[in-house]
């Protein structure tokens, strides 16, 4: 019988290492170790080309190691057949990017409904309703049948929001998730996406260059050059003066979580 734990995601010494064509071998990731439970949000700030795409393909499952160990619930990654890791991705990790990818011609319903036609039993015969109660919670609900072009950008981020977390995963990746949005629009979007992740047990890790968006996190780190280390605050002197990560040493309040509206903090 498997020990009980709240860690969800673990990495112990993961290094990536790839080939460049002259035969040389790059280092994009550096003995990274991190650990996510339940109910956690970790902030990982960097500028581009700190690895940080890497890092996400390696958390989601997308991509092996070269060295180290990835665990899932408690469970080594490393010997996982090809189609155990597509099912564990699909099952348990929730995915989030800038562009919000809904598809077009498809109502936000069908945009919600659609991770749940791969499913099984309840989850897959429920599907319809499960989606509607899932629009709910993100506070668009009475938007169900709308198509994605009659949205704004923060009511398609909300659709994507919905879509991502409708099979009840148990990581959620965000990857610069208000990067299409403006600051208010982006601070509003990203207190539901943790209100709603905090209310169902999911581990939130958000990776961004921009502090103002880290500061939602309860944990931070920066990723540099393929390290990643952890921060006991956020702002200036701590990521450095690295250019490509925009700082604050305060975060607005308007980006606090109480800031969300409360038909969207349910």
């Amino acid at each position: 019988m498997r020990a009980v734990t709240t860690s969800i995601l673990r990495l112990d010494g993961v290094t990536r290492t790839v080939e460049l064509p002259d035969g040389a071998a790059l280092d994009i990731l550096r003995g990274v170790d991190l650990e996510v439970s339940v109910g956690d949000h970790v902030s990982i700030v960097g500028r581009s080309g700190s690895g940080k795409t890497t890092l996400l393909n390696l958390l989601g499952l997308l991509d092996k190691p070269t060295s180290g160990s990835i665990y899932f619930d408690g469970v080594s990654t490393d010997s996982l057949s090809s189609r155990s890791r597509d099912r564990t991705r699909g099952r348990h990790v929730g995915f989030i990017f800038q562009q919000f990818n809904l598809l077009a011609g498809r109502t936000a319903l069908e945009n919600v409904v659609t991770p749940l036609l791969y499913a099984s039993g309840k989850q897959f015969w429920r599907r319809e309703k499960l989606a509607l109660e899932m629009l709910d919670r993100v506070g668009l609900g009475h938007r169900a049948r709308s198509m994605p072009e009659t949205l704004s950008g923060g009511e398609q981020q909300r659709v994507a929001i919905a879509r991502a977390l409708v099979r009840g995963p148990r990581l959620i990746l965000a990857d610069e998730p208000t990067g299409a949005l403006d600051i208010e629009t982006g601070a509003t979007v990203m207190a539901l996406l943790d209100d709603v992740a905090e209310q169902s047990g999911a581990a939130l890790i958000t990776i961004t260059h921009d502090i103002n968006v880290a500061a939602l996190a309860r944990r931070h780190y920066r990723l540099d050059r393929g390290v990643l280390s952890a921060l006991a605050e956020l702002g200036g002197a701590a990521l450095g003066a690295a250019p490509g990560i925009a700082s604050v040493v305060s975060p607005p309040a308007a980006l606090l979580p109480s800031s969300a509206p409360k038909e969207l903090a349910r």
